[in-house]
């Protein structure tokens, strides 16, 4: 969870979000998105599971959740694939944010596997965040 209030958002605040998915969020993930190729079922020859493109997605959504983000437009550029067991850095940059009677906000991110700084998924999402 970040100590960022909705107030302290300015163009250029950025955010990182890191975490390291396992075989039982991907079999979960599975279950509820009924995302059941063999490549999420199946290990690999390294007994990895590959995780679901949406599953890589919460990495900047725990961000905007974070703050209260009420996304109304989404996008993501899935680069490479990512594994069971890769640690993944998520950088979101705010690039715009309109404090009005609601905070309009534009963020940009990039997520990379920290072993070898590969991009994995890259994106924006803008939204809103109530006030009061």
């Amino acid at each position: 969870m970040t100590d960022l209030t909705p107030e302290d958002l300015s163009e250029g605040t950025v955010v990182t979000h890191e975490r390291t998915f396992t075989p039982g969020e991907v079999r979960t993930f599975t279950t509820v998105s009924g995302d059941e190729g063999d490549h999420h079922v199946e290990t690999d020859e390294e007994g990895r599971l590959l995780v679901q493109g949406l599953l890589t997605a919460t990495l900047p959504t725990k961000v905007g959740g974070d703050l209260n983000v009420l996304a109304s437009r989404m996008e993501f550029e899935f680069r490479r694939p990512v594994y069971t067991g890769q640690h993944i850095a998520c950088e979101v940059t705010f690039v715009d944010v309109d404090h009005g009677d609601r905070v309009e906000v534009t963020a940009e991110f990039e997520a990379v596997r920290t072993d070898d700084d590969t991009t994995v998924m890259a994106g924006l999402f803008e939204g809103i965040i109530r006030r009061g």
